[in-house]
């Protein structure tokens, strides 16, 4: 654990030369990669989404491509596409661009909901079927999207069967004024901070850790500290459609990374509420009332976790 918790600080420390500041957000990813989860990044334009995934994605030894979606983008440049060789008279078989690794889908929502449901199957099933044929996807496989808010120009909004496919929601959030300054120094010199960025670990260093997840251990009062928190979201008033069986096993999945990233072999309960509102909020729906009073699904969930008891009893 020890050793899986100094390379990831060394991923951290390597990302950090291009992201200032924003070490709970790369934590968040580092879980998700870690638990074969993807992510979605909702934020306003020129936060640093893209920049974030991209540092990731560098460091890391692993293949990367980069789908920006427009509205013209179709579901075929996304999976791939068979054509007929004219040399040989043969189908052959064009790989698209969610063949690979690390996948970045920039801006997904601002394409059609036909060309979004094609990472559907992928994002499940870690496979896509062209044609009748199925093609596996290489280890590791993470699709990291980035979107903005719905209520900007240009946007379609992502089903919520494709929402559930994301093991997280995350937002970057504005930089504080100290982090904001570093950044503006950093770049008044024209100095590219991207080039500095190298592999850090390999794809089998990754798919090794993301084994070692299932191994950390979580005591039956952690478990039951998670279903109490699921029963509680289905009873709350302000939520309209509470936590599912779905969402709980990923909060488990997550708080197990957590403590892996931390160097502890087994869960403690601020694990799990470290994690929660990142892959529990997106997949509960508040009330028309609570939408009313201008309530969040984070601050719900905050309430919900509030009410719950902590277990005591702890490895």
């Amino acid at each position: 654990m020890q050793d899986m918790k100094q390379m990831v600080e060394s991923l951290k420390a390597n990302i950090g030369k291009v992201v200032v500041g924003k070490e709970n957000v790369v934590e968040l990813m580092l879980c998700a990669l870690l638990c074969q989860g993807h992510v979605l990044i909702e934020d306003v334009p020129g936060v640093g989404k893209t920049t974030l995934v991209s540092a990731l994605a560098r460091s890391l030894d692993c293949s990367f491509k980069r789908i920006q979606f427009t509205p013209d983008i179709t579901p075929s440049d996304v999976t791939g596409f068979s054509m007929v060789n004219m040399k040989t008279g043969e189908m052959e078989f064009h790989q698209g661009a969610v063949m690979s690794q690390i996948v970045l889908a920039d801006e997904i929502n601002r394409t059609s909901p036909k060309t979004q449901s094609a990472l559907l199957e992928v994002m499940e099933e870690n496979q896509v079927t062209v044609d009748g044929v199925t093609y596996r996807m290489p280890r590791p496989f993470i699709v990291l999207a980035t979107q903005n808010p719905l209520d900007f120009v240009g946007t379609y909004p992502l089903p919520e069967a494709q929402l559930d496919r994301f093991f997280m929601k995350i937002a970057i959030g504005y930089p504080t004024s100290e982090e904001e300054s570093l950044i503006l120094e950093r770049f008044s010199s024209g100095a590219r901070p991207m080039e500095t960025v190298k592999p850090i670990c390999s794809a089998q260093d990754i798919v090794t850790m993301q084994q070692m997840v299932a191994q950390v251990y979580s005591s039956k009062e952690v478990r039951s500290y998670i279903s109490q928190i699921a029963q509680a979201s289905r009873r709350h008033s302000a939520l309209q459609l509470g936590v599912s069986t779905r969402g709980a096993i990923f909060l488990l999945h997550a708080a197990q990374a957590r403590a892996m990233l931390n160097g502890r072999d087994y869960v403690v309960p601020e694990d799990v509420q470290f994690m929660a509102a990142p892959v529990l909020a997106h997949r509960v729906l508040l009330s028309p009332e609570a939408r009313m009073r201008g309530m969040t699904a984070e601050r719900v969930l905050a309430q919900v976790i509030g009410s719950v008891k902590v277990p005591v009893k702890l490895p």
